[in-house]
């Protein structure tokens, strides 16, 4: 027996009704059911095909749009729609703003249930395109042909991409010409490798039949201006790598930190690998207030420098440092936070699970000479505790930054048990927020709320939270 396929309706002159979760907006079928489809903007009336049936809803496409939004406008990069980067691009910033603050309002309201103050301005992103210091770029020799180029009906002899993972596809790659997420160079180094390898008959990776020389690419860029440079190769071809490596460097003198990896595992995360330093230093530097960190090809950074500065200036000031404090910064990955508060605290305790960040933290530290912030490893549910509070002091504040899972069952218990008078929430998942937010309700009040916008043209929203002692 085949697999039965979904069968296929259309609902005409539908209007879009909302933004919703991850990027996908949301509209109504006849039947009442709600529908789910992408590249869409809220006021839009479109023909929809529906992809996939489920028991409350539809997932589907517009295959015809009748009216526009007045919230729509037209996309810059030319690969919108293929690839699953920038969803909201065809959307105007200010509409992009009034979801991601209605999400965090719905999200603290409907899942927190809690009283909520009025909410401050969300704070959007001065740049709204070229504003990522970190992109990653995946090879292949079998990549992702566009709508447009099959009903072409061309012949493409060169399959080869260097570009983004097609959504939900593992071992799909849409070439990319031009992102507009990265600053220059990243468009022309990533245009010379592929230009380069293809010359030079440099094999790009199969992920299907786990071959080929060039894997991935990832280019971390400064607001110093220092840029760094990382290709991974899965077959350790000692010509070819060195034919690659030797091009960036007389293509590209800027480049600050120049590495490489071989990795032959079957996936292709960094954090288990040996990098080898081909040309400059294994790190780049960033800078903000004065203060430098050391940024290497392992580190977590937040990947909009600029918005980053603007989210950590909300946090000192929810924080309300008067020079006397104990501050405990929880999930403290490379201290940044940590540092950039402490010259007005009297003494900030910084706490990660990985080993690697607290290195970087404590040699940031030593480089800004900053000599009252402390950095400890372990994990945040077996290390913060009764006798971590008893060595380092009762904290007069907690900030905390969790990843998008938010924190531990222990860990909100355990902060219950400080009784500290303010604790500053940091979440790049206020689902996840709410969550924690509610557990603590009893305890603490949720005083102020502002959302920031890190990332333009997505869905993702960070929200900082002040709670207070009841």
């Amino acid at each position: 027996m085949g697999k039965k396929r979904t069968e296929k309706i259309v609902f005409e002159n539908v209007k879009i009704l909302d933004a919703g979760a991850k990027g996908v907006s949301v509209a109504k079928a006849p039947d009442g059911k709600v529908i789910f489809l992408p590249n869409v903007v809220p006021g839009d009336v479109v023909d929809v095909q529906t992809m996939k049936k489920r028991k409350a809803y539809y997932e589907g496409k517009a295959i015809k749009i009748h009216e526009f939004s007045e919230h729509r406008i037209e996309p810059v990069c030319d690969h919108f729609g293929a690839c699953g980067g920038c969803k909201w691009q065809n959307m105007k910033y200010s509409q992009q703003l009034f979801y991601k603050n209605q999400e965090v309002y719905n999200n603290l309201k409907r899942i927190g249930k809690i009283e909520l103050p009025e909410f401050e301005p969300i704070l959007g992103s001065e740049k709204q395109l070229f504003y990522r210091n970190k992109m990653e770029f995946g090879f292949s020799n079998a990549r992702w042909m566009t709508d447009a180029e099959i009903q072409s009906g061309a012949e493409f002899d060169n399959k080869n991409a260097l570009g983004f993972h097609i959504p939900r596809m593992w071992d799909k790659i849409l070439d990319i010409e031009k992102c507009h997420l990265q600053e220059d160079p990243s468009n022309e180094i990533r245009n010379e490798i592929k230009r380069f390898a293809n010359e030079n008959n440099l094999t790009f990776f199969n992920a299907r039949a786990v071959e080929g020389l060039l894997r991935t690419l990832m280019i971390r860029t400064a607001s110093t201006g220092e840029l760094m440079v990382l290709i991974q190769f899965f077959e350790n071809d000692k010509n070819g790598i060195e034919l690659m490596m030797n091009f960036l460097v007389e293509r590209f003198p800027q480049i600050t930190s120049l590495q490489y990896v071989i990795n032959q595992k079957l996936n292709d995360t960094l954090y288990d690998q040996d990098i080898i330093l081909f040309k400059g230093r294994d790190y780049i530097l960033e800078e903000m207030e004065g203060l430098h960190f050391s940024i290497n090809a392992k580190s977590f950074y937040q990947t909009n420098s600029d918005q980053a500065y603007e989210l950590y200036k909300i946090t000192r000031e929810f924080a309300g440092l008067t020079g006397n404090e104990t501050v405990y910064d929880l999930y403290t990955g490379t201290g940044t936070i940590a540092q950039f508060v402490s010259k007005k605290a009297k003494k900030v305790i910084g706490v990660e699970a990985v080993p690697e960040a607290i290195i970087d933290a404590k040699a940031n530290a030593e480089r800004n000479n900053i000599t009252n912030c402390e950095f400890y490893v372990g994990d945040m549910k077996n290390v913060f505790n009764d006798e971590f509070i008893n060595q380092h002091g009762q904290p007069d504040v907690i900030i905390t930054d969790p990843p998008r899972d938010g924190m531990h069952k222990d860990v909100v218990e355990m902060l219950l048990k400080t009784d500290v008078p303010k604790i500053v929430y940091v979440s790049c998942n206020s689902a996840t927020q709410a969550r924690d937010l509610a557990l603590m309700d009893e305890k603490y009040k949720v005083v102020r709320v502002r959302p920031v916008d890190m990332f333009p043209q997505t869905h993702h929203v960070e929200n900082v939270v002040l709670l207070e002692k009841r």
